[in-house]
């Protein structure tokens, strides 16, 4: 049974950082390809970063550097450091993984099958 629990979460000001943790049971993330998406109330799901099984990381445009997405294969865990925070980056961050699916490009909730319940990220100004 595959499970994705995030943490790192939390509330920050403007001009902070983040690390958030995606902790992996059932499936390798070194393996497979895993990714990033926030979800804020009137907005849709958006994917922020991904990282294949080769270890190559896409981003979305908005990051615009601010954003790192990485594994810590010993511990299988998916991580995403986010730097100079904004307060337009509040949102429910969760992570993604796609085992055995349709490529259906790194950005689209359709490739992924397994999603973890997301942690909270909050920015003040």
């Amino acid at each position: 049974q595959v499970q994705l629990v995030e943490s790192g979460g939390g509330s920050v000001q403007a001009g902070g950082s983040l690390r958030l943790s995606c902790a992996a049971s059932g499936l390798r993330v070194s393996s497979v390809r895993m990714a990033w998406f926030r979800h804020s109330p009137g907005k849709e799901r958006e994917a922020v970063a991904s990282i294949n099984s080769g270890g190559s990381p896409v981003y979305v445009d908005s990051a615009n550097g601010r954003f790192t997405v990485s594994r810590d294969n010993a511990n299988n865990t998916l991580n995403l450091q986010i730097n100079s925070l904004k307060p337009e980056d509040s949102a429910r961050y969760s992570c993604a993984a796609a085992a055995g699916t349709t490529y259906l490009g790194w950005d689209a909730t359709q490739t992924y099958n397994y999603w973890g319940q997301g942690t909270q990220v909050t920015v003040s100004s």
